[in-house]
């Protein structure tokens, strides 16, 4: 369904009439039919492909004159109704809602099956009077994926029987409609006269502010980098806010990569309203399943959880006292669920619905089932974006629409699946050593995938997930998970293209055998994001690191009409002191040679200034080879190191070293949990040393992914390596001057950051650009 949950408009033609309100059959039915307990006990259910085509070959059975998708609407006071039935028989008189599922019909979940009555009856009213029909059949015509048998549910209903049905329903719905156009009239009077927070903008923050809300009048993408200090957060959700209401923008997403990121979303907004109390303005913040969970020993069921029994009867009190509370953060909401013993995770789901900011992870909108980009499309939401730290964007989009396949993991589950299954499996088996003899090395590229092993791979998930939903109490979590990753491996491979790779990675295993793990790897999630990017009003990704800008425009598939924005520096270049040590290479061949010459350099500026600093390095092993020596030579200086896993505690105790007055030298990695989203301003952090460009290593995976980067954008080696290795060194070097009072300083420890290239990369505001490069090289050249 494409129609919106809700949309207002003024009656011109009758102003008695007042305002009307537009709703879809399937969310008025969502909204005031579902009932019961929440029941998310494992179904496996048929895929969007599956689903369309299931419909497709039940609609094809019927006769020449039945009627498919029939468009239909109808009035009842404000309230306007309108939706498209899946089918209508003229001679038989009856209208049809096609469901497509898998396995036990009787086993389906109640609270769907009221949702399917609903709908079907709330059809056969509008039929009625748009036919001027005195009765109808109505039918669930429930169709069987695997066995491709339909089940259909017929009774039969007068006019005035769904008359009455549809009017109840849209006068539980009314009341609510009602609610939200007062919630939204007064909550954009609140935006059009909304101030800033804060007496004046800081340096830079006003031409951010500026082009964010230009970019959201105007309807387009944005990029903006800006260094950090100058309130970024703040100064992006300001401006959206501020051109909602004009924009008619119904909802803002404020997407993050990390918690800290959310908390900072959270902080931003509530200094808003601290200036503007009386604003309407709902925010609410998405957590994670595991992280919301009250009840992690029991399964998601009436007969399981507490908060999921009965949960669509409380659901309706729990929203409307949700939606009272402004400031929906993982507390707040959590406390609402819990005093009306509804599950705190499927509150939250229900509330995105109803919100005006929502925060949450990149994953809600970029994934390839994300849950606001299916809410937006749906009902055809006007939203903006907000990226945060939007240079991680790549790498998590890549893992989003990457798939892998393990055979250990496979042979494993043949030893211990069903025998039902032992067939289907032992087919995939063989297709799979089919995929072996073609191997001429451990590791290698194919130009496809072959046909025969992806029809296999799909029997096998099909025949698994007939086998789940007969014997759902008999889970079996290997097959589950095989399951779930190969369902996730073909859906992938239907749009397999340039965009990723199809490698086999043999490893060695027990016996001699060789494990072959497959995967489809993105390289270029542009393809699969273009579409979230179009499907936004306007969207502003914001980072520190955001250059080159082609680089990310082109990776991440941006409209042709984004803007790039450099933000003007809060900070002066004598702010900070760059150093380059062009007299060590970080090569991996001579990182042995360079570990003496790192520890002495670190050593005299800390015998120059002692205080707080941060030494990165681009592997664990670097980094433990120059702390040893570094504690062999300075046993005086205080050290302490980041390790691999750390826990949470654990990193808390790293950063609680970094004090005011404190001394020491943090070691850490680059690109790691330190080296970005960390604020140590003022003494708490007077210096850092970057060891390396941060080049991503070079080996046969990263290889074939340079490759792919030269045939699509002809700049593979700075694709793949350069811009992300200097991405890195500039957000750890970034921990450095926080506040327009700090002073510090960097020392990049190779010799290639004093090539031009490299040194243009940089942040302008350090001062070291082409002309300074130039020099830099001339001086060296002379030295």
């Amino acid at each position: 369904m494409t129609d919106g949950i809700c949309h207002m408009r003024d009656d011109a033609s009758d102003p008695d009439k007042g305002r009307i309100y537009t709703v879809a059959v399937r969310a008025l039915c969502e909204f005031t039919a579902k009932q019961g307990d929440l029941d998310l006990r494992f179904t496996p259910s048929p895929s969007a492909l599956e689903g369309m085509a299931g419909h497709t070959t039940v609609t094809s059975r019927r006769a020449k004159h039945y009627e498919s998708e029939v468009s239909l609407s109808g009035d009842y006071k404000q309230l306007h109704v309108r939706g498209r039935a899946d089918g209508y028989d003229p001679k038989r008189n009856r209208v049809e809602e096609i469901k497509t599922f898998r396995g036990d019909l009787e086993k389906m979940p109640d609270n769907h099956r009221h949702l399917h009555w609903a709908q079907v009856r709330i059809y056969g009213w509008l039929l009625c009077q748009s036919r001027s029909l005195a009765e109808i059949e109505t039918a669930l015509v429930y169709y069987d994926i695997g066995t491709q048998k339909e089940t259909v549910l017929v009774e039969t209903c007068t006019a005035s029987m769904l008359q009455q049905y549809f009017e109840e329903h849209c006068e539980d719905f009314i009341a609510w409609a009602e609610q939200e156009v007062q919630h939204r009239t007064v909550r954009d009077a609140a935006l059009t006269s909304l101030t800033f927070p804060h007496a004046d903008f800081r340096q830079g923050q006003r031409q951010l502010a500026e082009a964010v809300y230009k970019s959201a009048v105007a309807g387009r993408c944005l990029m903006a980098q800006a260094s950090t200090g100058i309130g970024k957060t703040i100064g992006t959700i300001f401006p959206l806010l501020k051109a909602s209401a004009t924009q008619k923008i119904d909802k803002l997403f404020f997407l993050t990569a990390k918690t800290s990121g959310r908390a900072l979303a959270l902080d931003a907004i509530h200094l808003i309203r601290q200036h503007q109390p009386a604003s309407p303005l709902r925010v609410l913040e998405l957590v994670a399943r595991d992280k919301s969970c009250e009840h992690p020993d029991k399964a998601c069921h009436g007969q399981s959880c507490p908060l999921a029994k009965g949960f669509y009867d409380r659901v309706g009190q729990a929203r409307q006292a949700a939606v009272r509370v402004v400031m929906l953060n993982q507390a707040s909401l959590r406390a609402i669920a819990l005093a009306h013993q509804v599950c705190p995770y499927y509150l939250s789901q229900e509330l995105a619905r109803w919100s005006d900011v929502v925060i949450g992870d990149y994953n809600y909108y970029f994934d390839g089932s994300a849950m606001l980009y299916a809410l937006t499309t749906e009902n055809q939401w006007r939203i903006s974006l907000l990226i945060d730290e939007a240079h991680n964007l790549l790498e998590r989009a890549r893992k989003m629409y990457s798939a892998e396949l393990d055979q250990q993991q496979f042979r494993s589950l043949r030893q211990t699946a069903p025998k039902s299954l032992k067939g289907p499996l032992d087919r995939l088996h063989r297709q799979w050593q089919a995929l072996h003899a073609e191997q001429t090395s451990d590791y290698q590229v194919h130009a496809g995938i072959s046909s025969k092993f992806l029809l296999s791979l799909q029997q096998v998930g099909a025949d698994i997930a007939d086998f789940i939903a007969e014997n759902p109490e008999s889970m079996h979590a290997d097959l589950q998970q095989f399951y779930f990753d190969a369902l996730h491996f073909t859906r992938l491979a239907e749009c397999f293209g340039d965009h990723s790779l199809f490698d086999i990675t043999k490893t060695n295993a027990q016996g001699g055998r060789k494990n072959g793990r497959l995967c489809l790897r993105n390289v270029i999630p542009a393809p699969f994001l273009q579409k979230h990017f179009t499907s936004s009003h306007a969207c502003t990704l914001f980072s520190a690191t955001l250059s080159p800008w082609h680089f990310y425009a082109d990776t991440l598939g941006m409209p042709d009409n984004t803007v790039w924005i450099e933000v003007e520096a809060p900070f002066e270049t004598r702010q900070l002191s760059v150093h380059i040590a062009h007299t060590i290479s970080t090569r991996y061949q001579d990182r042995e040679h360079s570990l003496s010459a790192i520890v002495d350099l670190i050593a005299r500026q800390y015998s120059t200034q002692a205080g707080n600093y941060l030494a990165f390095f681009s592997s664990f092993d670097y980094l433990n080879k120059v702390c040893t020596l570094f504690v062999e030579r300075y046993p005086d200086i205080p050290v302490w190191q980041q390790s691999r896993r750390m826990a949470e505690d654990e990193r808390k105790a790293f950063l609680d070293r970094f004090t005011p007055d404190g001394n020491g030298i943090g070691f850490a990695v680059l690109g790691g949990a330190f080296a970005e989203g960390i604020d140590l301003p003022g003494n708490r952090l007077i210096g850092a040393f970057i060891a390396t460009l941060g080049l991503p290593q070079v080996n046969e995976i990263n290889e074939q992914m340079r490759y792919r980067m030269q045939e699509s954008f002809g700049d593979g080696y700075d694709y793949m390596y350069l811009y992300p290795g200097l991405q890195k060194v500039v957000q750890a070097a970034g921990r450095v001057i926080r506040t327009q009072q700090d002073q510090g300083v960097i020392h990049l420890m190779d010799d290639r950051f004093g090539r031009e290239k490299v040194l243009d990369l940089l942040p302008r505001w350090w001062g070291m650009g082409k002309s300074e490069a130039k020099e830099y090289c001339q001086k060296k050249n002379e030295g």
